[in-house]
């Protein structure tokens, strides 16, 4: 006697079309070529010449050392190159302006996002034109002049938090639509206060959209030269400044190999982040895709 069969019989996988054609089954192939071109030489551009010995890297080019000093160059540039200083410099400048950022953006976005009206979609439109619009980098020094802030890192830290809050706003008030309204009002029945609602139910939620802006966040102030020139220039030393001014120093000149180097220290960081960190940030970039 044989067992009776319950539920609904197993639908029929149907396989996805295969492509046709010699032109379609190389697109995937010509697509990862671009990708690896684009990507890969630059890298590698960086890597190798940063292990060649000065002689070599005069000329910058693809090819091969005849002796690896990577480590070597690394660790000259680490004693002669004052990097501890810079580092401790832009880690003085990126953490408090990154958790500034993302503390009031996240803030304001949900709200922009929990309450309709014509005056908060006015309110949104002007959080998020600082990704268009081009910030005035004269004003922004004489007025950090007449508040005393010039060359100071409060000054630096509010010009990026200036500067970086309309990115935040944008990302975060989409994801925070995704959430369903009903979490936070079952946690108000339960006496939450808007304050609690917003540390305990709310914040936990944006972890992958607020990874994803710390990272982009830090990309771009890690990297920054031409803000931190105008505004601490000369009296903070961050990596890329420091870059700049020893390149045009006498212990970098035409010291090709130093140069990318140091680069290669400088984005050293931001690749453990990115590592750690890699997982979060995709879901965050696609968490507000899809609802």
């Amino acid at each position: 006697m044989t067992a009776p069969a319950y539920g609904a019989p197993a639908r029929r996988r149907v396989p996805p079309p295969r492509p046709r054609g010699l032109a379609a089954r190389l697109r995937p192939a010509a697509v990862v070529a671009l990708v690896v071109l684009v990507m890969g030489v630059p890298l590698w551009l960086v890597v190798v010449t940063a292990a060649k010995s000065q002689g070599e890297a005069l000329s910058p080019d693809l090819s091969l050392p005849s002796r690896w000093q990577l480590w070597e160059n690394l660790g000259q540039v680490w004693q002669q190159g004052e990097v501890p200083a810079a580092f401790l410099g832009s880690l003085l400048v990126v953490v408090p302006s990154v958790a500034l950022v993302l503390t009031l953006g996240s803030m304001a976005s949900w709200i922009l996002a929990r309450r309709a009206g014509r005056l908060n979609a006015v309110l949104y439109a002007l959080a998020i034109s600082g990704i268009v619009l081009p910030p005035a980098v004269v004003t922004i020094v004489l007025l950090l002049r007449q508040l005393g802030l010039a060359g100071s890192v409060v000054g630096m830290v509010g010009v990026y938090a200036g500067i970086y809050m309309s990115t935040v706003i944008f990302f975060v008030t989409g994801f925070v639509r995704t959430v369903p309204v009903s979490i936070e009002e079952a946690a108000r029945m339960d006496g939450a206060g808007p304050v609690r609602v917003f540390v305990s139910v709310i914040l936990p939620l944006l972890r992958p959209v607020l990874a994803t802006a710390t990272i982009l966040i830090c990309l771009y102030v890690w990297n920054d030269v031409f803000y931190a020139f105008f505004v601490v220039g000369g009296r903070l030393d961050t990596l890329p400044l420091n870059l700049f001014q020893v390149a045009n120093a006498g212990l970098y000149l035409d010291n090709w190999h130093l140069i990318f180097a140091y680069i290669i220290l400088m984005s050293l960081p931001l690749l453990i982040i990115f590592a750690v960190a890699q997982r979060k940030i995709i879901s965050g970039i696609t968490g507000g895709a899809v609802k």
